[in-house]
């Protein structure tokens, strides 16, 4: 009886000790995306010292200085080269846009339905340019949020073994092994993922550049940018990168637009039947249901700026689910992305 008492007591006390867990990662909800960019940082900075290691030969800690330095000159050098014809480019979208969300909003103010609208849209009106410079205003604690992710990244990529060892603390001795190893999944699948990223933006980028430069459409350095930092987003960037290249186009005349509107369905055609497999079937294969629903689930929970990391998150969930439960826990034999084929339907035992 006193037993039984005691197993009550104990796992009443558990209970009431998880309880406020939720609301507590609720509250720290914007410290999860700083822990996510971190990793990112830090998987940026390992992805670009690995050759430096292998190739070159040095050490860690010099290969990951070195690569820290080839990212700012990188960023340095694209400001240098770009900066100037790129920022004048990006005003002339905006004023371009602009002017073409106000004849839209002028042709629809003409009839009772696009009044209807209208009304909806910000008391009858809406500038692109003011959502935009709304979307993009640095606040001070977005500028110390950044500050911290790249600090933090920063130190985890430059000793990963530590910070992994200490997160498989937390965890029972039994466990701790498969912690480990599903951490080194989560980084190897990161890893992979943000190499397929930086293929896809690149790529994207490039032909959607030359297709409005054919076209003849003002600006091809800002829209093709443009459309290369949207990839980041899975499914919805390539959609709203062609927003402002429509009204782009639109100022220029009805066939210019209908042009527009041809290329970037060819280009998305192309994005999503020919180089997003390619590259994932390489590299890392999400479903896309998976990752659609992702996006989803995490704007309502982080809001906008949580589209941006809707994607790495989802990596995240995606190989922690097939290591621990579908893998460890269930027995059963799943692929991780970067195994090598001896590793492909291996599993560790629960009591290991």
């Amino acid at each position: 009886m006193k037993a039984a008492t005691a197993e009550f007591v104990k796992r009443t006390a558990i209970l009431v000790a998880l309880a406020p867990l939720p609301f507590l990662a609720w509250y720290l909800r914007d410290f999860f995306l700083v822990v996510v960019g971190a990793l990112l940082v830090a998987t940026l900075l390992q992805l670009v010292s690995e050759p430096l290691v292998r190739w070159c030969r040095l050490s860690q800690g010099c290969a990951l200085a070195v690569a820290g330095l080839i990212i700012l000159l990188a960023m340095a050098g694209s400001a240098y080269l770009f900066g100037t014809q790129l920022t004048s480019e990006l005003q002339d979208v905006f004023s371009r846009a602009d002017a073409a969300t106000k004849t839209i909003s002028d042709e629809l103010q003409r009839s009772e339905l696009g009044r209807t609208a209208l009304s909806h849209l910000s008391g009858g009106s809406f500038s692109l340019t003011g959502f935009l410079k709304s979307f993009l205003t640095i606040s001070a604690h977005l500028l110390e949020a950044t500050i911290f992710t790249v600090a933090a990244g920063v130190y985890l990529a430059a000793q990963p073994a530590m910070y992994r060892r200490g997160a498989s603390l937390l965890f029972p001795p039994k466990r701790r092994v498969v912690v480990e190893e599903t951490i080194d999944d989560i980084g190897r699948a990161l890893r992979l993922w943000l190499l397929g990223q930086a293929i896809q933006m690149c790529l994207v980028g490039a032909i959607t550049t030359a297709a409005v430069w054919l076209i003849g459409l003002p600006s091809p350095l800002a829209l093709g940018s443009i459309a290369g930092i949207a990839e980041f987003i899975p499914y919805l960037g390539p959609v709203l990168s062609a927003v402002p290249a429509v009204l782009v186009a639109v100022t220029s005349g009805l066939y210019p637009a209908l042009w527009t509107i041809i290329a970037y369905v060819i280009i998305h055609q192309i994005e999503g039947n020919l180089i997003v497999p390619m590259v994932q079937r390489r590299l890392v294969f999400v479903p896309p249901a998976v990752l659609l629903l992702s996006i989803v689930a995490v704007t309502e929970i982080f809001g906008m700026i949580g589209i941006i990391f809707a994607a790495p998150i989802t990596v995240i969930a995606f190989v922690t689910v097939k290591k621990v439960y579908v893998r460890d826990s269930l027995g059963e034999p799943t692929e991780l992305p970067g195994e090598s084929t001896a590793q492909k339907g291996t599993y560790s035992s629960p009591a290991n």
